[in-house]
């Protein structure tokens, strides 16, 4: 099923096997086996959630180093919206893209002002089909690969069109391609990632079959290096400036609908939430709304987990940042950018079916019901999974014993004593 590396991973070493990935885990993909964690591929969606909660720094995430740039002779970064929320004392967003510059970057091509492309865009394609509301946001990976899995039902949903990120990439790469006169692979496009999900999506994009993004690195790496070269006498640099107040929003909460300039719309943040509301979807209690943002992490982008500062303090620089800048800096001009919408079909991944044929799924879901309820219902995760009903499932599956249950054991150890004394 899927053959792609993840870029969240486990350090067995540092690993202890307690159990806080595998309680916040939001697709089940994580169990503790053998006093260490263990990460189903085909169920992470990497969210990151194991990352945040892991107290002994166990679950990382795989980026790019600054130091492939120099694999390039011309390098372009892609900041994130929620990148400039990182810095203290900045009003100007002129001082950070100008330090970009003076670390080695070639050029910069702000995610937020092909945001704002992507909220007019979209704005046409919900007026323009109807039919398919409420549409759900696509702009963060980790949602869409949840719907991929687990709510089949509504990937018709998905508004498709391609991310900031990817338009911001291949605008990049044309604009860099006709200024300099080099070759594609001459050129570096570097996006200054936020979350673990956008480093999966550079290298295994869904929706589009490659993303021209080149190397994603961790925003809290580029941090620490940028800070000797920010200038406040950069402030008022205007050469970098593409975005205004619409592509800087999309880093919190509430950005991507501001956008679309509506007041029919959900927008919810952390996974959990997120859940619910799919779930809500699913069973048709939503209706009488036009877009549905979802953000997996709290906050929307600024709570990341390759962030530096707080998601709620981020949230609030970025609104005092915003606040005297224009409404927009990027416009379509009425002709949309090639290759911005979806050009290849999101497919439901089947990973949480239990059988090879209905039947057989049914028979199974039969057992697990029996099992689960002959289990304690605790749900303490001594077992190495994170409920009872998990656990049922996996000896179904054939992963697991009953004797990995501890009260079961207990049970077991204490018949067997009970037998040898009536001896």
């Amino acid at each position: 099923m899927s053959d792609f590396i993840h870029s969240v991973f486990l350090d067995a070493e540092k690993c202890k096997g307690c159990i806080n990935c595998i309680k916040r885990c939001p697709t089940g993909a994580i169990r503790v086996r053998g006093g260490k964690a263990h990460i189903n591929k085909e169920f992470c969606i990497d969210c990151g959630e194991c990352v945040r909660v892991c107290p002994h720094h166990a679950k990382k995430t795989r980026y790019d180093s600054l130091d492939t740039m120099k694999d390039y002779k011309y390098k372009v970064a892609l900041p994130a919206p929620s990148f400039y929320a990182q810095f203290n004392n900045v009003t100007d967003t002129g001082i950070i893209l100008k330090a970009l510059i003076k670390l080695g970057f070639d050029d910069v091509f702000e995610v937020a002002a092909a945001a704002e492309m992507v909220s007019e865009m979209s704005r046409k394609y919900i007026a323009e089909h109807p039919e398919g509301k409420p549409y759900i946001s696509t702009a963060c990976p980790s949602i869409v690969r949840l719907i991929r899995v687990r709510f089949p039902e509504l990937i018709d949903r998905m508004l498709p069109i391609i991310t900031p990120a990817d338009l911001a990439a291949q605008l990049a790469v044309k604009e860099a391609m006709k200024k300099t006169g080099l070759k594609r692979e001459d050129i570096g496009i570097f996006f200054l990632s936020p979350c673990p999900a956008k480093v999966t999506s550079a290298s295994d994009p869904l929706g589009i079959e490659k993303s021209e993004i080149d190397r994603v690195l961790a925003i809290k790496k580029v941090y620490t290096a940028l800070l000797p070269h920010m200038k406040h006498d950069d402030a008022g640099d205007t050469e970098y400036k593409r975005a205004g107040r619409i592509g800087i929003s999309w880093g919190i909460t509430g950005g991507e609908v501001g956008g679309l300039l509506t007041d029919s719309y959900i927008a919810a943040d952390g996974i959990e939430n997120v859940i619910r509301v799919l779930e809500d979807l699913e069973d048709s209690k939503i209706s009488n709304v036009d877009f549905i943002e979802l953000d997996s992490c709290t906050g929307g982008c600024v709570g990341g987990v390759l962030q530096v500062e707080n998601p709620y303090v981020a949230k609030t620089k970025l609104k005092l940042l915003r606040k005297y800048m224009p409404i927009a800096g990027s416009h379509l001009d009425g002709e949309e950018p090639e290759n911005a919408y979806w050009t290849k079909e999101v497919e439901f991944l089947p990973v949480f079916r239990l059988g090879a044929t209905p039947k057989e799924s049914m028979e199974m879901m039969q057992k697990i019901d029996e099992l689960a309820e002959a289990l304690p219902g605790l749900d303490c995760g001594s077992c190495g999974a994170p409920s009872c009903r998990a656990l049922a499932e996996d000896i179904i599956r054939g992963v697991a014993n009953e004797r990995d249950c501890i009260h079961l054991l207990k049970r077991y150890l204490h018949k067997i004593s009970s037998d040898l004394n009536s001896l």
